[in-house]
């Protein structure tokens, strides 16, 4: 291979004439710097001017070499760094060690780690896109959490509206009536001795329990049982006594849980507790005697004048109160019985168990 070499001047018999000329190592290993004392240049080949290029000369020779420089890095893509074995590896990739045979083709670029800057292929932007796309499986597990969580909250403000608001609310509406109650009584304006479903009459107190709520009557839930208020069976075929009466059962029901719970602790009570019943004209004092834990929801025997099970054998005048059990469930009846034992005038004051 022959290399390029500066044109030189000579004061020779030549004169102004210039001449070119070439060489190669001489004879025993001496170089042309010996010959003609120009310095040495190695032999330059495709490889080497691909992987290391000599530093451009000063003069007029420079602009071939850059020239011949420029053509031969047009192979390249870019200048590779490292030792022999990258340089070799490095040409390789370009087509072998003298840039013969076909070009290597390119290492595939797995989706979603293309070189930062480098376009996307168009196979590599719709593999990247069915990637980025949800499969119908995922789409439907996500609807059904999202589903699952909205029903979960749903529950959650359905428990809190049962267990906490309607408490709150039902409480308010029988303290209301009972106010109503006590003012009408204190302002002289009389019952009428017979009363509408819903009216309240009455008010039961249970001091053990702490409990002071309405009577009205019927048990109908939205009318009187979810407002808080005891309701009393006054209509057929679960028609009992009044307190007035002289004998019979006067039968009672409430809520034991939510909606103010008036009954909620019932199952506490003891033989000889006091449950008071007052009325416009007298207190009414019963003593608790027996408890019936749990009972069907249609045995309405539990009301009748002389109820069975409660140890009452004859006619009297006796108290009933009903209520759910277990709590927060209406699949059975707890059942509390009393026997009257004091009708005292409200002009005598209060009976000795609201003064305790």
């Amino acid at each position: 291979m022959t290399a390029l070499r500066p044109e030189r001047e000579t004061d020779a018999s030549y004169g102004d004439q210039s001449y070119e000329a070439s060489g190669a190592l001489g004879d025993y290993g001496q170089s042309s710097e010996q010959s003609y004392g120009e310095p040495y240049r190695p032999v330059l080949d495709d490889e080497t001017m691909a992987l290391r290029i000599p530093d451009a000369p000063h003069g007029r020779e420079s602009e071939p070499i850059r020239a011949s420089a420029a053509s031969s890095a047009s192979l390249a893509t870019a200048p590779t760094a490292g030792g022999r074995a990258a340089r070799r590896k490095a040409a390789k990739r370009r087509g072998g060690r003298h840039g013969g045979g076909r070009e290597a083709a390119p290492a595939e670029t797995p989706p979603g780690d293309a070189e930062p800057g480098r376009p996307l292929s168009r196979v590599e932007a719709r593999r990247q896109a069915r990637l980025r796309k949800a499969s119908p499986g995922v789409i439907a597990s996500r609807v059904v959490g999202e589903a699952f969580i909205t029903t979960g909250v749903l529950m959650l403000l359905f428990v809190t509206y049962q267990l906490w608001w309607t408490n709150i609310r039902a409480q308010a509406q029988a303290g209301s009536e009972t106010h109503q109650l006590q003012n009408d009584w204190a302002s002289g304006k009389r019952n009428p001795g017979v009363f509408a479903p819903g009216q309240g009459f009455a008010i039961l107190h249970i001091p053990t329990l702490d409990v002071v709520a309405p009577i009205a009557e019927g048990v109908s839930t939205e009318k009187v049982l979810n407002k808080g208020m005891v309701g009393h069976y006054g209509e057929p075929p679960l028609k009992t006594a009044m307190p007035g009466d002289k004998t019979g059962n006067f039968g009672l029901a409430a809520h034991r849980n939510t909606h103010g719970e008036p009954f909620r602790y019932i199952n506490k009570l003891k033989p000889g507790d006091a449950v008071v019943v007052e009325t416009q004209d007298k207190y009414f004092v019963y003593k608790v005697t027996r408890t019936l834990p749990v009972t069907s929801p249609s045995n309405t025997s539990v009301l009748n004048p002389v109820p069975p099970g409660s140890g009452f054998t004859e006619p009297g005048r006796y108290i009933t109160l009903t209520t759910c059990t277990p709590e927060f469930t209406s699949k059975y009846r707890l059942v509390v019985w009393g026997k009257m034992v004091e009708e005292r005038p409200r002009s005598k004051g209060k009976p000795d168990a609201l003064i305790e």
